[in-house]
């Protein structure tokens, strides 16, 4: 898919800086309240995942379309970017939950 040159590099850069501050502040977080670390890990590994799954997608979109097989390519690197971007939904879901439980138990103490 063409796209203007420097596209590609800022939103590598961008993602980098916004994911990199998100990460630091939820191991901050983490260190500062250690008693629900299972669901500060499923958080990370969600911040994991979903960094993981835009690294494919960028990969999809920075193909060369006059490649022979480029069509496939692309629909294969979106293909893993949606199972890994699943992946990573199903770690933010359960790091909501695991904090909900804390809440819950902390409340009714």
């Amino acid at each position: 898919m063409p796209l203007e040159q420097e596209v590609i590099g800022l939103l590598i850069g961008g993602f980098s800086i916004v994911m990199g501050i998100t990460i630091l502040i939820a191991s901050f977080l983490w260190l500062k309240n250690k008693n629900n670390s299972s669901a500060y890990v499923w958080t990370l590994l969600h911040m994991l995942f979903v960094s993981v799954a835009i690294y494919f997608f960028i990969k999809a979109i920075s193909v060369d379309f006059n490649h022979p097989m480029a069509s496939e390519e692309i629909s294969l690197q979106i293909g893993i970017s949606g199972v890994v971007w699943a992946l990573s939904m199903i770690c933010l879901l359960i790091g909501l939950f695991k904090f909900s439980k804390t809440s819950k138990n902390r409340v009714s103490s």
